[in-house]
């Protein structure tokens, strides 16, 4: 495994488990989210640049879409549970209250 692909898989992983044991917040899910978009962006990014094709060279600029995508629907939904609920507390949130 070369130094740059063991640096991804690294981020990528500590990016799941701040995911996974620190969910406290909204902000600190939606950022941990990020970091992983983030990690697989780059690498898929180099994977295109070492495979030295230009059929998957769109790949990380349409992941860098969706990744847009998905910050914006989360920074919206952190709005609104936070004017709704009054803050952005994981724990307050209640699926079977409406």
């Amino acid at each position: 495994m070369t130094p740059a692909n063991f640096t991804f898989s690294t981020a990528f992983i500590l990016s799941l488990m701040g995911l996974t044991f620190h969910r406290t917040h909204l902000l600190s899910a939606l950022l941990c989210l990020e970091g992983m978009m983030l990690a697989l962006f780059v690498a898929l990014s180099l994977w295109t640049l070492q495979l030295g094709s230009t059929n998957f060279s769109a790949s990380p600029m349409l992941l860098l879409a969706f990744s847009a995508c998905e910050a914006s629907a989360g920074l919206a939904l952190l709005v609104a549970t936070s004017r709704t609920h009054g803050s952005d507390r994981l724990k307050t949130l209640n699926l079977l209250q409406c």
